[in-house]
């Protein structure tokens, strides 16, 4: 149905003559829930497609993001390419957008599953969004619905065998091998449903939520806000919520709930709270809301972890 932009003969070579021996345990990575990145997932994906291949996920029971995720590695390196067909035009088969939708497929899906808000209006499959999470859909329709036949859902998608096996092992490499993190403790539960109820707030530098009549948050006023709620108090700077503590070992693997700090040790600017999966919702900068993004990226000068509580 969909064509890769560009696709290196002797990749096509090995990934036939692997397939058959590669394709049962493959296909058995993909039967468990929803998977954490790995840390090539969150150096290779940029954090604005990583969110909405996450999310476009959960509106298909059973799909994994790490195989949207494959598929938009595959069909425009997240956007990323330069040929024809992913930001305008149509590459030659016909096909455009980060997913490279053919126009009538687009159109069908769209009709049968809009997208949610957050996307153009009508849908174009130039919108990464739009694109991303009917891209969810056909898999969906296809037969990745309660993992009924991922296999056969990816072949619908692109009609050849070694293309398969490439999304299969692409996803593969995205899906992190830790065990899941452990359920938080009620007050960074009470934080994080807190936090998740700002997603979408403006970045107010200083700002303290709007309860106390700001718009929007800073990084600290949001985690400060956050565990107000669930009645522990911190200071208001990401400098002295770092100093505070109690920080989580060297080495000890962070939890949901805690507070993750960036920047030099003995000056903490940037604060976000764990959620779990690798990721953390934060306010980022100005011109930028409140939202998820991975926790740790390349040149992020992340300088540790505290638990409050």
């Amino acid at each position: 149905m969909l064509k890769a932009a560009c696709t290196a003969l002797s990749a096509l070579l090995l990934l036939v003559a692997a397939a058959a021996a590669g394709a049962g345990s493959l296909f058995s990575s993909f039967t468990g829930g929803m998977s954490r990145p790995s840390g090539t997932a969150l150096s290779d994906i940029p954090t604005g497609y990583l969110t909405l291949y996450r999310r476009a996920a959960t509106t298909c029971p059973g799909l994994d993001w790490s195989v949207l995720a494959a598929i938009g590695k595959i069909e425009s390196d997240h956007g990323r390419s330069p040929l024809p067909g992913v930001h305008r035009g149509f590459n030659e088969a016909g096909a455009r957008g980060p997913m490279q939708f053919l126009t009538p497929t687009f159109r069908q899906v769209i009709a049968r599953h809009p997208p949610p808000p957050g996307g153009t209006r009508p849908p174009s499959p130039y919108d990464p969004h739009d694109a991303i999470h009917s891209a969810a859909a056909y898999l969906c329709d296809s037969g990745a619905r309660h993992r009924r036949d991922l296999r056969k859902a990816v072949f619908t998608y692109n009609h050849a065998h070694w293309y398969v096996s490439q999304v299969l092992t692409q996803a593969r490499a995205y899906r992190s091998k830790e065990p899941p993190s452990p359920t938080p403790g009620a007050a960074a539960r009470q934080a994080i449903t807190y936090a998740r109820g700002q997603l979408g707030l403006p970045y107010v530098w200083g700002g303290d939520g709007p309860a106390a009549g700001d718009r929007g948050f800073d990084c600290s006023g949001l985690t400060k806000a956050a565990y107000a709620a669930a009645d522990v108090s911190l200071p208001r700077t990401a400098e002295r919520q770092f100093a505070t503590g109690p920080a989580v070992p060297g080495g000890q693997r962070i939890e949901p709930g805690d507070l993750v700090f960036y920047s030099r040790p003995d000056n903490a600017n940037h604060v976000g709270l764990y959620i779990g999966g690798g990721r953390m919702i934060h306010a980022p900068r100005r011109g930028a809301p409140i939202q998820i993004s991975p926790y740790r990226s390349a040149g992020d000068n992340y300088v540790g972890a505290t638990r409050p509580g």
